[in-house]
């Protein structure tokens, strides 16, 4: 990874650059024709693996509603770690957040074309240290954010994504946070993917490819005058299990 930093004296914005690696599990267990389990675990690395930048644990209650429209609750614990030129914490040390979250996701498929379209809602407590000294969170800040993802995808042989097929996927994820302690930006970051991906069966496929990740830090640093934006990019790789439990039952 490398991380510099560019200051623009027209716009007061200085630009950070990171190499990062994310490498991420995603599991989800249906139990019976409308009810599910979700389980995800993202490990985010910096100079593509050797560093820490983030460790999410995100677990799930599904509820498919139709073919088409998935519903889901459900909670995540995140570490935030120091990183770049300019840490997300004012004294650079990690932190914890716990969330809460709702989220719907729409399906459809034209032709060969498959696309999603999820929505999120969080409800976020971030730790926050009230002294350099201490080593510990000793409060925490309540924040919403709201998120918005589209994806698509495309099978590179046949007509449909199954057994033994090849593909390509394409994301963006836009988040935006409000309410009272939205700090200093109500944008709060991008992230755009573009995958290749292959499904090995019903149950098991695997997606990797190029990831860029758009961070404004919700604080501004040189006596409040320059907001900081990180620009980090780097390589994404997903593996995706699939069981269905409901046919034991």
């Amino acid at each position: 990874m490398f991380s510099h930093k560019v200051s623009f004296s027209q716009n007061t914005r200085i630009n950070e650059k990171n190499t990062i690696g994310w490498y991420n599990y995603f599991g989800t267990f249906k139990l019976s024709k409308h009810w599910g389990i979700h389980t995800e675990y993202q490990w985010r690395r910096t100079y593509l693996i050797t560093s820490w930048q983030q460790s999410l644990l995100r677990l799930g209650v599904n509820y498919q509603l139709d073919t088409k429209v998935q519903l889901r609750v459900g909670y995540g614990w995140i570490e935030t770690f120091p990183y770049s030129s300019t840490p997300i914490n004012v004294f650079g040390k990690d932190f914890t957040e716990h969330r809460v979250y709702q989220m719907v996701t729409l399906t459809d498929k034209v032709g060969i074309v498959g696309f999603s379209h999820r929505f999120m809602l969080e409800q976020r407590w971030i730790g926050k240290y009230s002294d350099a000294s201490l080593t510990k969170e000793d409060s925490y800040i309540y924040s919403n954010r709201i998120r918005y993802m589209f994806r698509t995808q495309v099978p590179l042989k046949g007509q449909n994504i199954g057994d033994k097929t090849p593909y390509t996927a394409i994301y963006d994820e836009l988040f935006i946070g409000f309410g009272k302690n939205v700090n200093a930006n109500i944008f709060d970051q991008n992230r755009l993917g573009i995958l290749l991906g292959y499904q090995f069966n019903k149950n098991f496929k695997l997606e990797g490819g190029y990831l860029n990740q758009i961070v404004m830090l919700g604080r501004k640093i040189n006596n409040n005058t320059n907001n900081v934006v990180q620009y980090n990019s780097g390589i994404i790789l997903n593996a995706m299990f699939n069981f269905d439990l409901s046919k034991s039952n």
